[in-house]
C-alpha cells in the first residue's frame, strides 16, 4: 500500500493497530489527518473491511470534506459516514425521528432562531427584565450543554437566584420547539443520546453496522458526545480516537479534558500512541511551544515536539505604548515581509478576544493591507442572508414557525405586529403552525386589505413548496431571489444596501456551488449542512490578512503569525485567573496560537490600552514571562500587586519576585521610541534591528522626501486629501493628513500607500 509508505514510525504504529481501543496524542503539526485518512483506507483495501462499516467523526465541516476528498482516491466515500458528529446526529435522528417524536423534516435552530425563541417564550411567560432573560439563556444553554433536562438541571441549581423561573421558561422553550418540528444545535447530541439509551432496535443497529469507529480532535468532546461515541463502540469495541491534551482549548463549551486523560479508565486494554514528529514549524518556534505548554500541570504525559526543518528565524517579542503603535508595528513588519517576498494570505493576527480587532483594521486600512476578520459576525449569520433561509426552512418545514415569523414581512407587505398576533393566538387556540393560521386568514377577524396581505403570503410560500418537490435547491433559490422582493428592498445606492445585494449575490453562488458538489441533493439536506456551518468553513482562499480569534484558527496554519494583546486579563482572562484549571486552558490558547505558525512568529502588547470604555496600563501577561529564556523581554517598569508564581502555578520563573524599574529614559531607548512634539510617543523605528537581534531589512524604503505641509495626496482608501502636520524624518516620517470624508489619518509616510499631487 502506497500510503503506508509516506507514514513515519510513529504514524504508522497506530495504523496498523486495528483492533480495540487505540488512542493517538498526535501534537499539533504531526500528520493526525494523514493518520486517521491512511488507517481507514488501510482498513478498506488491505483489510478487506466493508467502507459501509467505517465511521469518522470530525468536528468541522472543512475538516470532513478535507478527509473525505483524500479518501475518494481510495475507496468509495458514499458508503461510509465521514461527517462532524452534529450531521452523524441528523443523520441518526432522520432515520428515526418518529421514535423521538419528531418529523423527518424537523428545523435545525442556530443560536440566534434559539435566542429569538427563547425571548419570544420569555415574554409569553409574562417577563420583561432584561437581566433575567440573559441568566435564562445562560442556563438553557449550560443545562443542553450537560445534557440535563429542566428538572434536572433545576435540582442541581436548586440554590441559584431566579432558578424556577428560568426552568419555567426552559420548559415551555422546549414546547415551542416540539410544536415546530424544530430542534437546536444541543438538542441534536441530546435526543440521539435519548434514542440510542431508549430504543434498543437503534442502538443495536448503528452500534452492529459501525465496526470502525474513528473520532478526531478527541479532545474537544462534551460529556453527552462522549457518551454517544461509547455506545456506538460498544458493539465491537474497535474506537480510532486521536487528539491533544495540550489543545484543549473548549472548556467553556462543555468539553471535557477527563474524556482523554482517562481514556484507559472508560476502554480498558486501550493502547496509546504519541505523534511528536512535527511537519509544520520551525525548531525555534517548536521549542517555545515546548516551554510555554511544559508550566501546565494537568497533562497525559509529556509529549516534546520536534522537527527535522531546521531553526529558522528566532521568536520575536514587541512592546508598544499603547494599541495603535502595536497596530502599526505589525502592519510595518508585514509591509517590510511583503516586499521580501511573503504574500498577504501566510499572515494571521491572532488574539484572545475579537475586541481587540478595531486597531489592527484601522491600522491595515491605512496601509492598504487588505484583511478579513474571523471569529465575529459569520456570513450566514447576517440578516438577509438569515431572511433567505428562512424562507427555505419554511417550504422545507411548514411546522416552523420562527421562520414565518421572521419573513411573514419581509419584505415589508403591510403584515404589522397586531397582525401577527391574532395569528398567533389562533394558531396556539386551534393547535396549528402559524402558516396554517396563515391560510385560514379568511376566517379570522381581520380588516379586508389584511386579509388580502396575509392571503398573498400564505399563496407565495404555497407556491414556493409546489416548486421544491420539481426544483433543483438553486433552481428554487434563483426564483426566490427573482420573486420574493428580497433584491429590491435593498435597491438604493446605500453602501448598507450595496452590501446587502452583494451578499444575496454570494449566497446564490453558495447554492451553486453546493449544487455543483453534492448533486442534487434534497432542500432539507442543504439546510442541514447550512445550519452545521462553523467560523473555519468561511476561510476561503484569497490574498488577505487573517485576523482572527485563537478559538477561531485551530486546526490551521500560517508562515507568519503575530499573537497580540499578550497583557493579564486578556491572556489569561479575569475568570481564567480564578482557577487553575482555568489557567492551564488559557496556557494551553497561547501553544495552539504558536503552533499556528510555520516560519515566523511574533508576540506583542501594548503597556496601555483602550477596552471596555476606559484607558488602563496593562500588565504583561504571565505566560510571556515563562518563555524569558526564549525572548528578549525589556524589563518589567513596574510589578504585580500579588505573587503570581502562586496564582499561575509556574514551574519556573518566580513571578513574584521584585523586578528593576528602568528609568523612562532607558525604557524609550531599549523600546525604540521617540518623542515627538507635546510628549506622545511613537515607535521610532520598526526595522529588525530595534526588535530583535536578527539583521536589519535591506530591502529599499520609499522615498519620503517629497512630503512637506500643505502638500495635496491621494490614498488608494481615503481618497485626496493635505498634509497638514509632520514629525520625525526619513524612513521615521508620520505625517498627518486631513481627508474631507475619513477625517484625520496619521500615517507612516514609508509605508502607506499614498501619491503626492502636483
Amino acid at each position: 500500500m502506497e500510503t503506508l509508505a509516506h507514514l513515519n514510525e510513529e504514524q504508522l504504529a497506530p495504523v496498523l493497530d486495528t483492533e480495540g481501543a487505540v488512542l493517538v496524542l498526535a501534537g499539533a503539526g504531526s500528520g493526525k489527518t494523514r493518520v486517521l485518512t491512511s488507517r481507514i483506507e488501510y482498513l478498506i483495501t488491505e483489510k478487506n473491511v466493508p467502507a459501509e462499516t467505517v465511521l469518522a467523526i470530525t468536528f468541522t465541516n472543512k475538516a470532513a470534506a478535507e478527509m473525505k476528498s483524500r479518501l475518494e482516491y481510495a475507496c468509495d466515500t458514499s458508503r461510509m459516514w465521514v461527517c462532524t458528529i452534529h450531521s452523524m446526529c441528523v443523520k441518526i435522528l432522520r432515520l428515526y425521528a418518529e421514535q423521538r417524536g419528531l418529523k423527518a423534516n424537523f428545523s435545525i435552530y442556530s443560536e440566534q432562531e434559539r435566542a429569538a425563541v427563547i425571548k419570544q417564550t420569555f415574554r409569553e411567560c409574562g417577563y420583561d427584565d432584561e437581566s433575567l432573560l440573559k441568566s435564562v439563556k445562560f442556563h438553557i444553554g449550560n443545562a443542553k450543554m450537560l445534557g440535563l433536562s429542566p428538572a434536572e438541571y433545576g435540582k442541581r441549581n436548586r440554590y441559584e437566584r431566579g432558578i424556577a423561573d428560568a426552568m419555567k421558561i426552559f420548559k415551555k422553550y422546549d414546547a415551542h420547539l416540539k410544536a415546530n418540528n424544530a430542534l437546536d444545535f444541543d438538542d441534536l447530541l441530546i435526543e440521539a443520546l435519548a434514542l440510542l439509551r431508549e430504543n434498543a432496535e437503534a442502538r443495536d443497529y448503528l452500534a452492529g453496522r459501525f465496526r470502525y469507529i474513528h473520532v478526531d480532535e478527541f479532545q474537544d468532546t462534551n460529556e453527552v458526545q462522549f457518551e454517544i461515541i461509547k455506545i456506538l463502540a460498544s458493539g465491537h469495541g474497535n474506537l480510532f480516537a486521536v487528539g491533544d491534551d495540550d489543545q484543549s482549548i473548549y472548556g467553556w463549551r462543555g468539553a471535557r479534558l477527563e474524556n482523554i486523560l482517562n481514556f484507559e479508565q472508560s476502554f480498558p486494554n486501550a493502547k496509546i500512541y504519541k505523534l511528536q514528529r512535527n511537519y509544520r514549524s520551525t525548531a525555534s518556534i517548536l521549542r517555545l511551544a515546548n516551554i510555554a505548554i511544559a508550566n501546565n500541570r494537568i497533562r497525559k504525559g509529556k509529549k516534546e515536539l520536534w522537527t527535522e526543518e531546521g531553526e529558522g528565524e528566532k521568536p520575536v517579542y514587541f512592546e508598544a505604548e499603547e494599541e495603535l503603535g502595536e497596530a502599526l508595528y505589525v502592519a510595518q513588519t508585514i509591509g517590510r515581509l511583503v516586499r521580501e517576498g511573503y504574500k498577504l494570505s501566510d499572515f494571521a493576527v491572532l488574539m484572545r478576544i475579537n475586541a481587540l480587532t478595531r486597531a489592527f483594521e484601522q491600522e491595515f486600512t491605512k496601509y492598504n493591507l487588505n484583511y478579513k476578520v474571523f471569529g465575529g459576525f459569520k456570513f450566514f449569520e447576517r440578516k438577509e442572508i438569515k431572511d433567505a433561509l428562512a424562507y427555505l426552512r419554511l417550504i422545507s418545514n411548514p411546522y416552523d414557525d420562527e421562520a414565518c415569523m421572521r419573513i411573514i414581512n419581509v419584505p415589508k407587505r403591510g403584515i404589522g405586529d397586531k397582525t401577527i398576533d391574532i395569528l398567533r393566538e389562533y394558531a396556539a387556540r386551534e393547535e396549528l403552525s402559524l402558516y396554517d393560521a396563515v391560510m385560514d386568514c379568511d376566517f379570522l377577524a381581520l380588516p379586508a386589505g389584511t386579509k388580502e396581505r396575509v392571503r398573498g403570503f400564505g399563496d407565495y410560500v404555497k407556491s414556493l413548496v409546489v416548486r421544491s418537490q420539481t426544483d433543483s435547491v438553486d433552481e428554487l433559490v434563483d426564483y426566490l431571489l427573482e420573486t420574493s422582493g428580497m433584491r429590491e428592498q435593498y435597491a438604493d445606492s446605500s453602501d448598507d444596501s450595496v452590501t446587502k445585494r452583494a451578499n444575496l449575490d454570494e449566497f446564490k453562488s453558495s447554492v451553486d456551488e453546493y449544487v455543483k458538489m453534492n448533486g442534487q441533493s434534497s432542500l432539507s439536506e442543504y439546510l442541514q449542512q447550512i445550519s452545521l456551518y462553523s467560523d473555519t468553513d468561511e476561510m476561503e482562499e484569497g490574498d488577505y490578512v487573517t485576523i482572527a480569534t485563537i478559538h477561531a484558527v485551530k486546526g490551521l496554519e500560517f508562515k507568519c503569525v503575530f499573537i497580540v494583546g499578550l497583557e493579564e486579563n486578556i491572556i489569561p482572562s479575569p475568570r481564567a485567573i480564578e482557577e487553575q484549571r482555568g489557567v492551564e486552558e488559557e496556557r494551553r490558547l497561547l501553544y495552539v496560537a504558536i503552533t499556528r505558525a510555520k516560519e515566523r512568529l511574533f508576540l506583542t502588547r501594548s503597556k496601555s490600552r483602550y477596552l471596555y470604555g476606559r484607558r488602563e496600563q496593562t500588565v504583561r501577561s504571565p505566560f510571556v514571562d515563562e518563555l524569558k529564556g526564549e525572548l528578549a523581554l525589556p524589563e518589567r517598569t513596574y510589578r504585580p500587586s500579588y505573587d503570581t508564581s502562586r496564582r499561575y502555578g509556574s514551574t519556573g520563573y518566580g513571578f513574584g519576585a521584585p523586578v528593576r524599574v528602568s528609568s523612562y529614559r532607558e525604557t524609550q531607548k531599549e523600546e525604540g521610541y521617540t518623542t515627538f512634539g507635546g510628549g506622545s510617543r511613537r515607535p521610532a523605528s520598526f526595522n529588525a534591528a530595534t526588535m530583535s537581534a536578527s539583521k536589519p531589512s535591506q530591502t529599499e524604503r520609499k522615498d519620503t522626501s517629497g512630503y512637506k505641509v500643505g502638500a495635496r495626496v491621494r490614498h488608494t482608501r481615503f481618497g485626496e486629501g493635505t498634509v497638514i502636520a509632520m514629525r520625525g524624518s526619513g524612513s521615521n516620517l508620520i505625517i498627518t493628513v486631513h481627508f474631507p470624508m475619513a477625517g484625520n489619518k496619521d500615517l507612516a509616510a514609508a509605508l502607506a500607500p499614498l501619491e503626492i499631487l502636483p
